[in-house]
């Protein structure tokens, strides 16, 4: 599956006349972004390092150029960032690479008695498994003012819009989803770069927005 995405990927960048991305450098540079976002993109750490593996590509490159660029504040991304260490060529590839990894919600059965059992495979891919905890708040309520506020652009499963460049929400952390929320309030982030005064998020109560998450963090379920 994951091939095939990669297939479809750069099929894509090949159709609107850019390079393709170089996916084996995209997969080295990660060896730098998995000390904190881990090796296949999953975050770690209860949400102090989101989850990038699966975001839309386009969003990946944006962001990377905002922290590049001072735009976006975060001071453990400055020294990976610069344009010396980040020229437009290895975003482009590290954003490919991310956005190429699918990650499973869920182990798949197997019999730890039959012959070939390997157990260090079954780790590794115990370790690749994202599953967001519940979270505190009314399931049912968020639900309702997801699929009225929310889904238009991220998606009735939370999966984003790859064409938009709109993260997906269903299966990233919580606790990163709230920080992320404080700092559009507070103006550190632009919720909508074509609407940059737009101010929905505050026109939300915490309540609400505690039930919204309580909702998001069953979408990977």
């Amino acid at each position: 599956a994951a091939l095939g995405v990669l297939c479809l990927l750069s099929a894509s960048v090949a159709a609107a006349g850019a390079p393709e991305p170089d996916l084996a450098n995209g997969e080295e540079i990660n060896e730098v972004c998995a000390g904190c976002h881990g090796d296949s993109g999953q975050g770690g750490k209860q949400g102090e390092y989101p989850r990038l593996a699966g975001q839309p590509e386009a969003f990946l490159v944006r962001q990377l150029e905002l922290f590049r660029e001072r735009e976006r504040p975060n001071m453990a991304m400055v020294e990976y960032v610069d344009h010396r260490q980040m020229p437009d060529a290895d975003i482009a590839d590290i954003s490919a690479f991310l956005a190429a990894i699918e990650l499973p919600t869920r182990l798949p059965p197997v019999d730890p008695n039959a012959p070939g059992y390997d157990a260090l495979e079954r780790l590794q891919q115990a370790e690749r498994v994202m599953q967001i905890p519940p979270a505190p708040g009314d399931v049912a309520a968020g639900g309702r003012l997801y699929r009225k506020e929310c889904a238009s652009c991220h998606g009735r499963q939370g999966q984003g819009d790859r064409a938009k460049a709109v993260p997906m929400l269903s299966g990233q952390y919580t606790n990163y989803l709230w920080r992320q929320v404080d700092k559009y309030l507070a103006g550190v982030r632009i919720h909508d770069p074509e609407a940059p005064d737009d101010r929905l998020l505050a026109e939300f109560e915490r309540d609400e927005l505690r039930d919204i998450f309580a909702y998001a963090a069953t979408l990977d379920d």
